[in-house]
């Protein structure tokens, strides 16, 4: 630990001969916006933004993506890898949300779902994002019902007439908790018609640790496997790379985009996963365009997106198994090609009224299969095949009208067709003895599925007078199955169903041919309250309610098929069906101007309530991993070019958890944050503290921990259930960013 802080400090010191020698001139960082909100383009009611300052202080707080969502309300992470957490909106998250990165809709490419699509572009490459909550437009989002994600990197730059522009910034940073280090780079070089930039970031992690002991130390497993002492939280370390090359060529109103990146994750370890990443290689193609006409705009974009993915047991989970200890690991490889085709058109019908039209179309190809291990009966001699070229194409046509009456009132309405189309080849286990009754029996099945889907959105706004506004909407939302929830066939044995698990609940899933698309009916109300200006204080309060027909939930598997393995570890195996759920909430967020105190600069305070239930109204169970009530407070300081940021976060004990998972309770806890930066003409220095009082607390959405020990068995050595994943105990933070 001593060792950990002298590194801190002396990354500290060494930092300040340079920055004393700068002048005073504040750099520019791009701004981010989070818009849980409804109209698009116009100003969104329910907007929270991410000023250059907080959106500087969390990338140099955090390596995952995700987390830079963790402040407006209504939004918590399901904390997974250190960088591929998922984001939930009102209690709903992974596939159930639309996440666009740079425009392209990614797809998750895993059994276990280790690479969602926020984890495949690094905080250092942010510019913006967007996220709508419950209503979305019809023209933001399709195949989702929780809400949509819009997460961008820097737009292109380009110089004046005649001019070159070169710029550059560099950045390093240090976190204590995980010995988490790393440096991003970025560099433009640009005339007034075409413009390059390129980007690469890396960043490596040792296992964090909590706020105190949560198990006995001792070895992580048995066989040539470390030690891991009381409070470090097994399977936790990670490494990510990430380069990227975009050019951009300008000609009036018109600009085309060609974005190329390759990531390269060689590990990844998961607390709440019993096996690891051990690589995953991504290449990725962006082509956009965007032209202003005199009728409006058009925007057309096509992207491809390979990812070879792979799992194994990391350095804390058992790797030698059967009666010799001779049998080497379950290796796991998958293969995904997304492609996908977009064009849309803002088209300006008169001062009143904007006919937003448009048409997408996504083809994606997945590959699941576990090579066979040698000297193992069990898995072996063949290739098991755990999705064989599954396929998911999806077919949209949307419409879109927005109307502005008057300056008091604004209305939009919007109409989206979707059809998916869904489909898999036959399967094989890993021998006939052991496999081939449940593969027969997929076998024998009509694996083709077809969905037609419809989406309908109302939204209406009213602006009485310059101190509130107020808007309510309706929307109807559809989201079809994934490949997994209608295709992973086997509940063979406990082993097989454990390695298909994107819940991060310890517990083993089938999946079921027959489930039918998601369809959720929202209804929200917001009042926003606040000065002329909007500089001094605000108050917004957003009450809002969904039912979900054929809601996706975990059910014992004597409801989808015969039998299923019976467990004595204290997890369960469980499948798929539709049921009925309902989610109710509200989300409150207020900021005031504390004023100035003479020669110490300005204060201000911000703070952010939600509250969200779900309820299974089918079997009256409680709806998996919904976050308990929650209380963001931030009393913040500006002096000049230093900014001060000290944070608590509050939440309620976890007490409503769904039975049928065996979901864990976690008790309420409160944690105190200190940020601090500074900025110099081309420098900016971030210090914080996370966890100041190094709080030991389970994560409410962390899931179950199963990050050592023999992982795939049920004996003694095995992960035991009823463990919580803890969250990270204290960290000193700091970051140094270098501009030129």
């Amino acid at each position: 630990m001593q060792c950990r802080y002298r590194r801190l400090f002396s990354a500290v010191l060494l930092t300040l001969p340079p920055m004393a020698a700068l002048a005073d001139e504040v750099i520019t960082t791009p701004d981010v916006r989070v818009v849980s909100a409804k109209f698009q383009p116009m100003p969104s009611l329910i907007n929270v933004d991410l000023e250059r300052v907080r959106l500087a202080f969390l990338r140099a707080n955090t390596s995952d993506t995700a987390s830079m969502l963790a402040d407006p309300p209504g939004i918590s992470l399901y904390r997974a890898g250190g960088v591929s957490s998922l984001p939930a909106i009102h209690g709903m998250a992974d596939d159930r949300i639309r996440i666009k990165v740079d425009g392209m809709d990614l797809i998750s490419a895993c059994a276990n779902h280790m690479n969602p699509p926020l984890s495949y572009i690094d905080p250092a490459n942010v510019e913006s994002v967007k996220v709508f909550a419950g209503i979305t437009p019809v023209s933001l989002g399709g195949d989702s019902i929780g809400g949509t994600i819009q997460v961008n990197s820097a737009a292109p730059e380009f110089a004046e007439d005649g001019k070159t522009l070169v710029r550059a910034r560099a950045a390093t940073f240090y976190r204590s908790n995980n010995d988490a280090r790393g440096v991003n780079l970025s560099a433009t070089v640009a005339g007034d018609t075409l413009s390059v930039r390129y980007t690469g970031s890396t960043v490596e992690a040792n296992n964090y640790r909590a706020g105190d002991h949560f198990k006995a130390a001792g070895l992580a497993a048995t066989y040539g496997r470390g030690w891991l002492d009381g409070d470090e939280v097994g399977s936790s370390a990670y490494k990510a790379q990430n380069n990227a090359l975009a050019f951009a060529l300008k000609r009036d109103n018109h600009l085309v985009e060609l974005k190329l990146g390759v990531q390269h994750i060689p590990y990844q370890g998961f607390p709440n996963q019993r096996m690891d990443m051990t690589d995953n290689d991504s290449r990725q193609i962006n082509l956009r365009y965007t032209g202003e006409y005199d009728w409006g705009s058009l925007q057309a974009s096509a992207y491809h997106e390979q990812t070879r993915h792979s799992m194994q047991f990391g350095d804390d989970k058992l790797y030698w198994y059967g009666k010799a200890h001779n049998v080497a690991g379950m290796p796991m490889e998958t293969e995904g090609r997304n492609t996908g085709l977009t064009l849309k058109g803002d088209v300006i019908l008169s001062e009143r009224d904007t006919l937003r039209v448009g048409a997408e179309y996504q083809r994606y190809r997945l590959d699941d299969w576990w090579d066979p291990v040698a000297n193992s009966m069990m898995m072996g001699p063949s290739q098991f095949q755990n999705m064989n070229n599954g396929q998911r194409d999806r077919y949209d046509v949307f419409g879109e009208w927005e109307a502005r009456w008057n300056p008091q009132w604004i209305s939009q309405l919007g109409l989206r067709s979707s059809t998916v189309k869904m489909d898999a080849e036959n399967v094989q286990g890993y021998n006939t003895m052991m496999y081939n009754a449940a593969a027969a029996a997929f076998n024998a099945k009509r694996h083709a599925r077809t969905d037609d889907n419809i989406d309908l959105t109302a939204l209406a706004r009213y602006t009485p007078d310059a101190g509130k506004t107020f808007e309510a909407g309706y929307a109807m939302k559809t989201r079809s199955p994934n490949l997994y929830e209608r295709y992973i066939w086997s509940n063979s044995n406990s082993m097989v169903m454990n390695m298909n698990n994107w819940y991060g609940d310890g517990n083993g899933y089938v999946g079921n041919l027959n489930l039918d698309p998601e369809v959720a009916h929202t209804f929200s109300i917001t009042g926003n309250w606040h000065d002329a200006a909007q500089q001094n204080w605000s108050l917004q309060i957003t009450p809002y309610y969904t039912h979900v027909e054929d809601y996706i939930d975990a059910v014992a598997c004597t409801s989808v098929y015969a039998t299923c393995p019976t467990r004595t570890d204290g997890f369960v195996n469980l499948s798929l069906a539709n049921q009925r759920a309902r989610i109710y909430g509200a989300d409150v967020t207020t900021k005031v101007a504390l004023g100035g105190a003479g020669g110490y600069g300005s204060f201000g305070l911000r703070g952010a309530l939600s509250y969200t239930r779900g309820k299974n109204t089918t079997t009256d169970d409680e709806l998996y991993n919904m976050m308990p009530l929650n209380l963001k407070l931030g009393l913040e300081h500006h002096l000049g070019s230093w900014s001060n940021t000290l944070q608590a976060r509050l939440v309620d004990a976890k007490t409503h958890v769904q039975t049928v998972r065996k979901e864990l309770q976690t008790a309420g806890y409160g944690l105190l944050n200190f940020y601090s930066s500074y900025e110099w003409k081309k420098v900016r220095l971030d210090v914080g503290v996370e966890n100041i009082l190094d709080k030991h607390y389970g994560d409410p959405l962390g899931g179950a921990y199963i990050g050592q020990g023999a992982t795939m068995s049920s004996g003694a050595t095995a992960p035991q259930y009823g463990t919580a994943v803890p969250g990270m105990g204290r960290s000193f933070n700091t970051s140094l960013t270098l501009t030129f």
